[in-house]
């Protein structure tokens, strides 16, 4: 057995001595800064909305489009911490320039919610009225700080599970048996942070002061940037090979040039240089992109008298235009997935301001409007062991099988999301009925806040099925040299969720609110319909589900693969198989 990994170099950029880099040591350092990251992420965006709302005060829709925004583009900016790794910078420096930037941002929050001069002033606490909103140059710090923490997010989220996966050894059936107790290790730590940030960071910032919660958050980041540098001699590395993006932008170039040209009448006249053990059999579908592989005399450049290699501006191989085409037969089930996390969205927004306006009194104890999505956590982690371990026995024993297909797990994760939006609307319902009952001046209902349970419980398990549902699908259904890609367009997935559920916000806000200055979003949540607005939803839901049960009829899967157990999944969203960088 070799004493070297054959495709890593250490930090001197020799070859990886398997004795003394990677294993679990540099991935456990690894681990610590998703540890924070998620802690720092999740910490602020399930509370951000009664900041917001209560601090800045800012109108309920306005608060939750902020908060769906800055999640939205923490998940886009993925995509560009992919290419930096990818092309340019590894996904070592990738982890430690972007950690780099969201401690910035982090402190940065802290400063902002701690000085008197970046806030405005308070009401007049006897009215309840007299709230100014904050000026713009209050907003303006405020957008820095978040923006810098979405930067900072995308980039980690990039690079951290494929440089954890970096320190095994796939060819090696010890280190690949240890990769896979990796993720699940990941996962736990995705969890932990995640319940950390829930319950013992909103708790702080509500009860102690939101500067010390974000200063936390910000030293926190500080540690981990230190721990993850002393593993630096001990981490392999693995070259850059370039971005799987510039591929689909030259395919899509090349056959643009050769619009008008007619294809040959054999498929084997296309161009191929992939060597026979890796080309991809030619397809009929989207046969304008074979014009890509079209030759032509323009296609090669000749230097000091000899024929170069073909400029992939002008000339791609026929398996390289196979892939983009495997990628573009995702997008009609990537399309119909992205309603799910609009659904998401409005469980750290609309919902953890309804919840702030109940009743959450245990003893004398009061629970944090942001902690409610606890009940969203639990939902996640109890979904995936029930999955593994009644599911999978039980199907595999009926059916023969390992479980639910990829595209199974998504359509349940879809069913799921619709219900927990139809509980929500009758939850609001009731909620309602209680505010219209109660003085205009009441602070708390007296309603309890775990009426919003079922909510929170059903789109948390829906989510369990379909993150791991697209993260399988995408994986295992793209090309093995654009898993990278696969990955980021499963996140895209995520952040256009976001962006999709502040367009709809925006929209109901303008249609609805000229009827009556207020409309389904009023400023008071009190005075607005939000059952009116989850109704929508949830009649939105059914015909996404209706248009994906279509899409996910018409695609063709390729090749079965060993499907992505749930309790392995990168929760963080990332791929787990990087052939990259």
């Amino acid at each position: 057995m070799s004493w070297t990994v054959a495709d890593a170099v250490d930090y001197k950029g020799f070859p990886a001595d398997k004795s003394k880099t990677g294993g679990w040591l540099p991935a456990a350092l690894i681990l610590v800064i998703e540890l924070s990251e998620r802690l720092s992420t999740m910490g602020i965006a399930v509370n951000l909305v009664t900041y917001l709302v209560g601090t800045m005060h800012l109108p309920s829709s306005t608060s939750a489009n902020i908060v769906t925004d800055f999640m939205g583009t923490s998940f886009l900016l993925c995509l560009l911490g992919g290419f930096l790794a990818d092309s340019f910078l590894g996904r070592y420096k990738t982890i430690a320039i972007f950690a780099a930037i969201q401690t910035l941002g982090t402190g940065a929050l802290a400063i902002s919610t701690k000085l008197p001069q970046l806030q405005p002033p308070a009401c007049d606490t006897a009215s309840g009225k007299n709230c100014k909103p904050a000026n713009g140059f209050q907003m303006g710090i405020l957008y820095l700080a978040l923006y810098l923490i979405a930067l900072g997010t995308g980039g980690l989220k990039s690079s951290v599970s494929g440089f954890g996966s970096d320190q095994f050894d796939e060819k090696d059936e010890k280190e690949k048996a240890q990769m896979a107790y990796f993720f699940q290790r990941f996962f736990l730590f995705i969890s932990v942070g995640t319940l950390m940030a829930v319950t013992v960071l909103v708790y702080i910032q509500d009860e102690v002061g939101r500067s010390w919660a974000y200063g936390i958050c910000s030293v926190s980041m500080l540690i981990s940037i230190i721990v993850f540098l002393c593993g630096t001699k001990r981490y392999r590395y693995k070259k850059c090979m370039g971005s799987p993006i510039v591929q689909i932008f030259q395919v899509i170039a090349a056959a643009f040039k050769k619009r008008n040209m007619s294809g040959p009448f054999n498929v084997s006249l296309l161009y191929e240089d992939t060597p026979e053990a890796s080309r991809i059999a030619h397809t009929e579908q989207f046969r304008f992109l074979d014009k890509a592989a079209i030759v032509t005399e323009d296609d090669f450049e000749k230097i000091n008298g000899k024929t170069s290699a073909p400029n992939p501006w002008k000339l791609c191989s026929a398996t390289k235009v196979e892939e983009v085409k495997m990628m573009i037969r995702l997008l009609p089930v990537w399309a119909t997935t992205i309603l799910f996390w609009t659904t998401y969205a409005q469980m750290i927004t609309f919902s953890v301001e309804q919840a702030s306006t109940m009743e959450r009194s245990i003893g004398g104890f009061q629970i944090p409007a942001g902690s409610l999505t606890v009940f969203f956590v639990v939902a996640i982690m109890i979904t995936i062991v029930f999955y593994d371990r009644v599911i999978m026995p039980l199907w595999k024993k009926w059916k023969g099988e390992q479980g639910f297909t990829n595209l199974q797990r998504m359509a349940i994760g879809l069913v799921l999301s619709i219900f927990g939006m139809a509980a929500a609307a009758l939850s609001e319902m009731k909620r309602l009925l209680v505010a219209k009952s109660a003085a205009p001046t009441t602070q708390t209902l007296p309603i309890s806040v775990f009426l919003l349970i079922p909510q929170f419980f059903l789109v948390g398990s829906g989510e369990a099925f379909i993150y791991t549902g697209q993260l399988d699908f995408f994986i295992t259904q793209s090309p093995k040299g654009m898993k990278t890609m696969s990955t980021g367009l499963f996140l895209t997935t995520l952040s256009l969720g976001f962006f999709v559920s502040s367009f709809l916000v925006s929209v109901v806000k303008k249609v609805t609110g000229s009827r009556d200055g207020q409309g389904w979003l009023a400023d008071n949540i009190n005075e607005g319909r939000l059952d009116c607005f989850y109704g929508l939803l949830t009649v939105l839901g059914v015909i996404n589900f209706a248009a994906y049960i279509v899409c996910a009829k018409w695609y063709k899967p390729k090749k079965a693969k060993p499907a992505v157990q749930m309790s392995g999944i990168n929760a963080n969203g990332n791929n787990d198989n990087y052939d990259r960088c």
